[in-house]
C-alpha cells in the first residue's frame, strides 16, 4: 500500500506542475495577444491580464475546497448543481439577463460579472452521468426516462443558443462515462450509431456551418470572408517558423486574427514562440493527459475512477479540438483552449473539474493512509496476539501425597 501512495503522489506532482506550467504561459500568453487590442477598447493594455488573474485567483481556493470534500458528497447532490446549470442556462434567454453575442446566446450577465453557462455543464454532465449509467438497471423505466431526460434536456438548450462545440464535448463526455461504466456494450453501440446519425443532419441545418464546412475545405476561395480566420492562423504559424519572432512581436495579434487572445492564442503562441513553442503547448497536454489517467486508474471505486478519467478526457477533448481547428484540422469552432486562452468562465469550469479530479484522488490517498495506519497496528500487535498462552506449571507434589484428580 505504501507503494501504491508513493506512486499517486509522484503523479500528482507531475500533474500539479503540469497545469501550473500551462496557467504561467496562459497568463503570459494573454497579456501578449491582448494588451494591443484592450489598450485600444478599454484604454488599458492590462485589461485581460488582471482579469485573467482575477479569475485565477478565485478559481484556485474553489479547486481546494472542492478537492478537500468527498467525491460521493459530488456524486449524491450531482442532480442539484446540474439543475442549477439549467437554470443558468435557461437564464442567457431571458432579455436583461443573456446577452447576444455573434448571435448566440451563450452568456449571462449578472451586473458586470459575465458567466458562460456552457462551459460548466461539461463537468456536471459528467457528474450525473456516472451514477445513471452506474445504476441504470437497478431504478424503474420511468425513472430511466425521467433522469435521461434531466441529463440531456440543458444539452439541447446548448443547440438552441447555438453553441454547437459545446453540444458536441457533452454529448462526447457522457458518451465516455456511458461506455467505462456497467452499461451493457450492445446499448452502447446501438445508442452512439443513432447518436451519430441524429448530428449529423443537426450539423447540416444551418446555413453558417455549412459555410464552416466548406471554408475548412478550401479556405482560399472566401479568404475575406469564412476562410479569413483560418487564413490568418496559417500566416502566424508561417511567421513563427522554429524559433518564434520573439514574445509580444506578433503581427497577426494587430487586428488581422480575430479572437487572438482567446480561440487563437495558440496561432500566437506559434507565431511568437515558433515551432519549439507549439511543441512546448502540446507536450504540457500530452503530461496531463499521461499523468491523469496514470492516477485515475489508481483509484479504487469504479464511479470515482470513471469521474476522474472522464474529467481528464474532458480537457484533453477541448485542447485537441481547439489546437485541430487553429491548425485548420478541423472546421472552425468557438472553443477555447483549456488554462491558456482568456475567459473567466472558462478557467472557474476547468478548475472545478480538476476540483472533482483531486477530490478522487484525496480520497484515494487518505484510504491507504487509513489501511497502512490499521496495517501498522496489527503488525506491531502481533506479537500479543501470536503469542502462545502462559503454561502455568503445577506445584511440585511431595513423596507419599498423591493427586486429587
Amino acid at each position: 500500500m505504501d507503494d501504491i501512495k508513493e506512486v499517486i503522489d509522484k503523479n500528482q506532482k507531475f500533474f500539479l506542475g503540469t497545469i501550473s506550467a500551462l496557467v504561467v504561459l496562459g497568463i503570459v500568453m494573454v497579456y501578449s495577444s491582448s494588451y494591443i487590442y484592450a489598450r485600444d477598447i478599454y484604454n488599458n493594455s492590462a485589461h485581460y491580464f488582471y482579469r485573467q488573474l482575477f479569475f485565477l485567483g478565485t478559481a484556485l481556493p474553489i479547486c481546494w475546497l472542492i478537492s478537500k470534500t468527498k467525491v460521493s458528497f459530488w456524486l449524491k447532490y450531482s442532480w442539484f448543481f446540474h439543475l442549477g446549470v439549467t437554470l443558468l442556462l435557461i437564464g442567457t434567454f431571458i432579455p436583461g439577463l443573456g446577452n447576444e453575442v455573434k448571435g448566440a446566446n451563450r452568456w449571462l450577465y449578472l451586473g458586470r460579472f459575465g458567466l458562460q453557462p456552457g462551459e460548466f455543464l461539461k463537468y456536471t454532465s459528467i457528474l450525473v452521468a456516472v451514477p445513471f449509467f452506474e445504476n441504470f438497471f437497478k431504478i424503474s423505466p420511468r425513472e430511466r426516462v425521467a433522469q435521461a431526460v434531466f441529463i440531456f434536456f440543458p444539452v439541447v438548450l446548448l443547440l438552441i443558443q447555438p453553441d454547437f462545440g459545446s453540444f458536441s464535448i457533452c454529448i462526447g463526455l457522457i458518451a465516455v462515462v456511458c461506455f467505462l461504466s456497467s452499461f451493457p456494450r450492445k446499448y452502447f453501440y446501438s445508442s452512439l450509431v443513432g447518436v451519430v446519425l441524429l448530428i449529423i443532419p443537426i450539423l447540416i441545418s444551418q446555413p453558417y456551418r455549412v459555410r464552416r464546412l466548406f471554408a475548412y475545405l478550401d479556405p482560399w476561395k472566401n479568404p475575406q470572408t469564412s476562410g479569413f480566420q483560418i487564413i490568418q492562423s496559417y500566416l502566424a504559424f508561417a511567421n513563427g517558423s522554429i524559433f518564434g519572432t520573439g514574445l509580444g512581436n506578433s503581427n497577426e495579434k494587430l487586428f488581422y486574427l480575430p479572437e487572438a487572445h482567446n480561440d487563437f492564442i495558440f496561432s500566437v503562441i506559434g507565431e511568437e514562440l515558433g515551432f519549439l513553442g507549439v511543441f512546448l503547448v502540446v507536450f504540457l497536454f500530452l503530461s496531463l493527459i499521461f499523468f491523469g489517467f496514470r492516477l485515475a486508474t489508481r483509484l479504487e471505486k469504479k464511479s470515482s475512477a470513471i469521474l476522474a478519467t472522464s474529467i481528464i478526457f474532458a480537457v484533453g477533448l477541448q485542447a485537441s479540438l481547439n489546437m485541430g481547428v487553429v491548425l485548420g484540422l478541423l472546421p472552425t469552432k468557438g472553443l477555447n483552449l483549456p488554462f491558456i486562452s482568456a475567459g473567466g468562465s472558462s478557467l472557474l469550469a476547468n478548475f472545478f473539474g480538476i476540483g472533482l479530479f483531486l477530490s478522487a484522488v484525496t480520497e484515494r490517498k487518505k484510504s491507504i493512509q487509513t489501511f497502512s495506519q490499521f496495517e501498522s497496528f496489527s503488525t506491531s500487535n502481533s506479537s500479543y496476539i501470536n503469542e502462545p498462552s502462559p503454561s502455568f506449571a503445577k506445584p511440585p507434589v511431595k513423596e507419599g501425597q498423591g493427586e486429587l484428580f
